[in-house]
């Protein structure tokens, strides 16, 4: 295939040759069209081009999104939200498993074809939201690369059985091991943690540690995931989920803090919230690996979410008081690039104000969105119809145009 001109990240028009699902040339727009025998030919009509968005941090298995709307329900807090969640999430219309393959197929409609997925598993559902979870992945092969994490979202030991059931899941197709606020929720963070990298080593697993703990607490928290990270040599496989502390915590310590996480390249995956926003340019100057995610998407935890990451681009935008074209342009990178390097430390970091390059030899994963620039395109196709005249490839081939999967 031959993608014509197209303008990566707004630059100069450019055809782009793919083969076997791999960029194998980048030259100037043009040159394709004039050759009869170069094969076939997807008019990019001068549309912007970017690697297709990176979700890494959402729950496919608590989404509600294609349903009636529901009003929210939910408390203050992680306990009241979870109980709330436990309460209810077997009630909704159609099977979990339906749920999760719908989102999924919205994602990839919209332009997200790389997902790391939470999977709750606690002594309520046990496995049956991560067998969800993985048969949305398994519907979607070919179409989306799917990563699951096996996610303690009621802590470790508050509830016997979960970590035989984390192990379990482990073994059969997760690829990750959560945990969750060490000190608040399971009240023995050395043992939380512990367990979580006990499994990792166990599995050869990632690690992905949800840290809502404020301040003081939360940076406690960070720095056993510090200590350990260092211990076992798991450089570049551990991430930090919200981080809400590091908005918190006062110079020197935010400085050493985030200096630490660089060293160790303990990336950070920020859903662009109201509150404690990640202080992202700071992060990005450091060198640390940054990712963002829908979190949950319209589910008894919050009505918010639209399976849209261009939406979560401008609100990450928004939260972090970005105007300036290049500071956009950095959240649209983080969308897209740099969630991509959070579950693939061999790839670039982003660095503020340094547009992600397409190169040959990248798999081609694009979407092709029509926009005057990138920030154009974050501001103005974040609101109404924003979907005719998307082009989702996936491993060079097109899996969605104008916000439907194709056959």
């Amino acid at each position: 295939m031959i993608i014509t001109d197209v303008r990566p990240f707004g630059a100069d028009p450019v055809d782009v040759h793919v083969s076997e699902g791999v960029i194998t040339r980048i030259a100037p727009a043009g040159g394709a069209t004039a050759d009869p025998g170069a094969g076939e030919q997807l008019a990019g009509e001068g549309r912007l081009a970017f690697p297709t968005f990176a979700d890494v941090h959402c729950h496919l298995d608590s989404t509600l999104l294609g349903l009636p709307f529901r009003p929210h329900t939910g408390g203050p807090g992680v306990w009241t939200m979870m109980m709330n969640d436990r309460q209810h999430w077997r009630e909704p219309e159609w099977p979990i498993a339906q749920r999760t393959t719908h989102t999924l197929g919205m994602m990839v409609a919209r332009g997200t074809t790389v997902v790391r997925s939470y999977a709750q598993i606690d002594a309520d559902c046990r496995l049956e939201r991560f067998e969800a979870v993985l048969s949305a992945k398994e519907a979607f092969a070919g179409r989306a690369e799917v990563e699951i994490i096996a996610f303690p979202q009621a802590g470790l030991f508050r509830e016997p059985g979960v970590v035989p059931l984390l192990d379990e899941a482990l073994s059969t197709g997760a690829a990750t091991v959560g945990g969750i606020d060490p000190c608040s929720l399971d009240g023995d963070p050395a043992r939380h943690l512990d367990t979580v990298f006990e499994l990792a080593e166990k599995h050869g697993a990632t690690v992905d540690i949800h840290l809502h703990e404020p301040a003081a607490m939360g940076a406690f928290s960070a720095r056993l995931i510090l200590d350990r990270t260092r211990a076992l040599s798991m450089q570049g496989r551990v991430t930090i989920s919200h981080g809400f502390f590091l908005a918190q915590l006062e110079e020197p310590a935010r400085r050493e803090m985030i200096a630490e996480l660089a060293e160790l390249d303990v990336s950070m995956a920020t859903v662009a919230p109201a509150t404690s926003p990640l202080p992202l340019r700071e992060l990005l100057e450091a060198g640390v690996r940054v990712g963002l995610g829908e979190d949950g998407q319209r589910d008894y935890w919050s009505p918010n979410g639209n399976a849209d990451m261009l939406f979560r681009t401008w609100q990450l935008a928004f939260t972090q008081g970005f105007r300036a074209d290049a500071q956009v342009e950095t959240a649209l990178a983080v969308a897209t690039a740099g969630g991509r390097s959070v579950l693939d430390p061999a790839l670039d970091r982003v660095r503020e104000g340094e547009a992600p390059q397409l190169r040959v030899g990248d798999r081609a994963d694009l979407v092709l969105l029509p926009g005057e620039t990138p920030t154009a395109l974050v501001l103005d196709r974040t609101f109404g119809d924003c979907l005719p005249g998307r082009t989702v490839l996936h491993a060079g081939r097109v899996v969605a145009q104008d916000g439907e999967l194709t056959r």
